[in-house]
């Protein structure tokens, strides 16, 4: 755990940090949690049950199928990875069952990388009006993973494109409030344009410890 890095994290004004504990234990998620930090992010729904603390808030920042929603609303605060209306109607559907107004952030792929997932940029729009029906849903943000590169000009452009969509959504929905895009390699150019949340794993836990973890649901 890098107790600088979380004081320096800490001092950020009116930015969001969600320390992304996953592949590392309850007992780091404490510690992390003892120094000022008390919203983590999971990518997997079997490690993000393991870990589940209502002392903590949660955001769930991985890819999410339909069948593992039912596990987790009424658990997590926010689900970062909403990019489909099927996924949408799930979460409806199981926050309806659970009475509670599920809160999200649409995952837009901003990357042209294959492997990472998420809503095309020029679908957002009417995704949103799509799921303006979902009264058991309510979307207060947007998501993006920039390119995995060394080209910095490549990830500022994806950051910028999400700043513009975001700006477009916010005076279309006032409820839009969150940006989250910037991890540890990236936060600091993230938050120059535009983003007001950032997912910070490695920066604040140190390297993941990579045992293995059944997704057994």
């Amino acid at each position: 755990m890098n107790k600088e890095m979380i004081e320096s994290l800490k001092k950020l004004e009116n930015i969001q940090v969600v320390a992304v504990s996953k592949m590392h234990t309850k007992e780091e998620v404490d510690a992390v949690a003892k120094e000022g930090l008390t919203t983590f992010g999971e990518n997997k729904v079997q490690e993000f049950l393991e870990k589940y603390d209502s002392n903590y808030k949660w955001h769930i920042i991985g890819h999410l199928q339909t069948n593992k929603v039912k596990y987790i609303v009424g658990k997590a605060d926010v689900i970062e990875s909403l990019d489909s209306l099927k996924l949408a109607k799930e979460i409806e559907k199981q926050a309806k069952k659970h009475d509670v107004i599920q809160e999200c952030y649409v995952q837009i792929k901003i990357s042209k990388d294959e492997n990472k997932t998420g809503l095309p940029i020029e679908e957002a729009i009417l995704f949103l009006k799509d799921c303006e029906e979902l009264s058991h849903i309510k979307i207060t943000g947007l998501m993006c993973v920039a390119s995995n590169t060394d080209d910095e000009n490549l990830i500022i452009n994806e950051f910028d494109q999400m700043h513009e969509l975001f700006d477009l959504t916010q005076k279309m929905y006032p409820e839009m409030k969150y940006l989250s895009m910037g991890m540890s390699d990236d936060y600091e150019l993230a938050i120059a344009h535009g983003s007001n949340t950032i997912r910070i794993g490695s920066s604040i836990f140190g390297k993941r410890n990579y045992h293995k973890v059944g997704d057994r649901l």
